[in-house]
């Protein structure tokens, strides 16, 4: 990443964390910008997370291993990461209208995490998120071994978690991640 595109990332970020600080009160912007400096990749991931329209902000710090978790905190699932079914076997095992790509394949050339339900109920409790879209999350092994997926959003007041099969692609469905900094 050129020096200029870093500085402008970091400009973007921190806005944003100045806007929204009832996600991460307790944080300071100079030691988030310190871990981000020191680590290219999470330079990169935080980079196509906000080019994807995920809008990353910090939503926590893990205090026993000292990292800041980021998480898309667009009000809709990423705009870039919609279209997407949620793996490469469910991608392979459609006959037609193939998606490009799936959720965990994109998560991983992203360098992040899919939310696990746990983690997408604690970003419902900082703000009202997916209420006209819906975000596939990681998906335990034993509803996987049976062809679904998980996914999640916010309708009536409520964060619901429903299930699909992993095949399925909607122009309205994405993917939330994850980053430890």
């Amino acid at each position: 990443m050129k020096a200029r595109e870093r500085e402008e990332l970091l400009q973007a970020v921190q806005a944003r964390f100045e806007k929204n600080m009832h996600r991460h009160a307790a944080i300071a912007w100079a030691d988030v910008r310190g871990k981000l400096e020191g680590n290219p990749d999470a330079l990169r991931s935080l980079q196509e997370m906000e080019a994807t329209g995920g809008e990353p902000d910090v939503i926590g710090e893990a205090k026993e291993s000292g990292h800041f978790i980021f998480c898309d905190c667009s009000p809709q699932s990423p705009i870039g990461r919609r279209s997407t079914c949620y793996d490469a076997e469910a991608r392979a095992s459609r006959k037609e209208h193939k998606p490009e790509n799936s959720a965990v394949e994109m998560a991983s050339s992203m360098g992040i995490e899919l939310l696990t339900e746990a983690w997408y109920r604690e970003l419902q409790k900082l703000g009202e998120f997916d209420t006209k879209t819906s975000s596939w999350i990681k998906t335990p092994a034993e509803v996987r071994a049976l062809g679904g997926a998980l996914f999640g959003d916010r309708r009536y007041g409520k964060v619901f978690v429903y299930h699909n099969g992993a095949e399925s692609y909607y122009a309205a469905r994405g993917f939330r991640g994850l980053l430890r900094v």
